[in-house]
């Protein structure tokens, strides 16, 4: 009987054993981004699937509150060698880390992957491949990407004679629009019905730029937002506020609040911004476009990229890699986009049931989507991190009325040339 005993103790030691060996093997990934509200809850519910259908892998996800927070967080981490093992990011931050030889070459990690194939980096849109390669090696790769788009008040349109179907295609019609839907109304808290509402953008004056037939950066590097398409850029808007009245400027999301309100008809925002404005009830019909064009139809994206940190343990980037690589599949891309309205990083996602069901429903968002065949990207120099602040400041100042457009760009130019410099002396 004692030896009976001492076997079945014996068995029950050996299998907890098993399981703490079992359990020791699951490769956990710490994941730092800065997702919050319906955006973070549908990442999270994302990372839970991942981490059900991946036995091996645990992603543990850390949300920061802001993207200024999140890369001060880093930067401090990297400084005390206890960076994550995977973080969003943008392209300026992407070059710091390269110098900094902190950061895993993700082409070495395709290579190493049988599973991905040329095929699956053909799918990549070309702007999200191209912005995230860096001397022909890829260090990041896509993860939530944005557009910037309209959304428009059919009710308005109608109300005026418009075709609430249609939405202007060019800077001339859009103008037109504007001029049509600005008016006099005691009904409103500003006493004013408006045809549109800015805030000061760098990234709506990147795609104005871009429209123009400008750049940000000229072939050799150096800053071109004073071109005299950017000059044109920001004199279409200051012109739209104070030749014609009909957009007034407004602060972060008070002009989407006011859209919201029915004070403003128009309104230019993220592609996201439709994920925040479900939040609450939309008393009109509201309608999506695509940005109007000018001489081009060029659309600059933004929104955040993925790194994977050195750590020293390859089955861990690995495995970071994995959750990567299934967070941009066909269907997690189209999946996350529908809840999120980011865009697809995958063409072969278009053709998805998740977004063509979404389009069915929603036909007006295929001009937003169709946006990416000729979108281009943000300055991947680390200097663009600070300028855009700088370039900001001095929109601003051409936006109230305190600077002409030339002199707002020309000093933003100045001070971009200054950050190149200094970062090319840190070189």
């Amino acid at each position: 009987m004692r030896n009976k005993m001492l076997v079945i103790i014996l068995a029950a030691l050996m299998l907890s054993s098993c399981g703490k060996v079992l359990t020791s093997k699951k490769t956990k990934v710490s994941f730092w981004h800065g997702l919050s509200g319906p955006l973070g809850d549908t990442l999270n519910e994302m990372i839970m699937e991942f981490n059900r259908n991946h036995e091996d892998i645990e992603v543990v996800a850390n949300p920061i509150s802001s993207y200024s927070a999140l890369s001060q967080k880093l930067m401090a981490s990297i400084q005390a060698k206890k960076q994550p093992d995977i973080a969003q990011v943008f392209e300026s931050w992407t070059s710091k880390y390269i110098e900094s030889d902190v950061i895993v070459s993700i082409s070495d990690l395709i290579d190493e992957d049988e599973n991905f194939t040329d095929e699956d980096m053909a799918d990549i849109y070309p702007v999200f491949k191209d912005s995230n390669t860096f001397d022909g090696v890829i260090y990041s790769f896509p993860f939530n990407k944005s557009v910037r788009a309209y959304f428009y008040n059919k009710d308005d349109f109608y109300r005026n004679g418009l075709d609430p179907d249609y939405f202007p295609k060019t800077w001339e019609e859009f103008r037109k629009y504007a001029n049509l839907l600005t008016y006099k109304d005691d009904t409103r808290s500003k006493g004013q019905h408006y045809g549109t509402n800015f805030n000061v953008n760098e990234w709506q004056f990147v795609n104005l730029l871009h429209q123009a037939g400008g750049e940000v950066l000229d072939k050799d590097g150096n800053p071109a937002i004073n071109s005299p398409q950017g000059i044109e850029a920001l004199s279409f808007v200051t012109d739209l506020m104070y030749k014609d009245k009909s957009v007034y400027l407004v602060q972060e999301y008070d002009g989407q609040n006011d859209f919201m309100a029915g004070i403003a008809s128009m309104y230019e925002g993220s592609s996201v911004s439709i994920t925040h404005m479900r939040q609450q009830p939309i008393n009109f019909n509201i309608g999506y476009a695509p940005l109007p064009t000018h001489r081009t139809g060029k659309s600059a994206v933004s929104g955040a990229n993925i790194v994977i940190f050195k750590s020293g343990d390859r089955k861990r980037e690995k495995a970071a890699w994995e959750f990567v690589k299934w967070f941009t599949d066909t269907d997690q891309t189209a999946r996350f986009s529908v809840e999120t309205s980011y865009m697809p990083v995958r063409r072969s996602a278009m053709n998805s049931d998740i977004i063509q069901n979404f389009l069915i429903e929603n036909p007006q968002f295929k001009g937003i989507y169709d946006q990416l065949e000729h979108a281009v990207f943000e300055p991947q120099t680390g200097a663009w991190f600070k300028a855009r602040v700088e370039l900001k400041n001095y929109l601003e100042y051409a936006m109230r009325n305190e600077m002409s457009p030339k002199e707002a760009l020309d000093n933003a130019a100045k001070k971009f040339s200054e950050l190149i410099a200094a970062e090319k002396r840190k070189d």
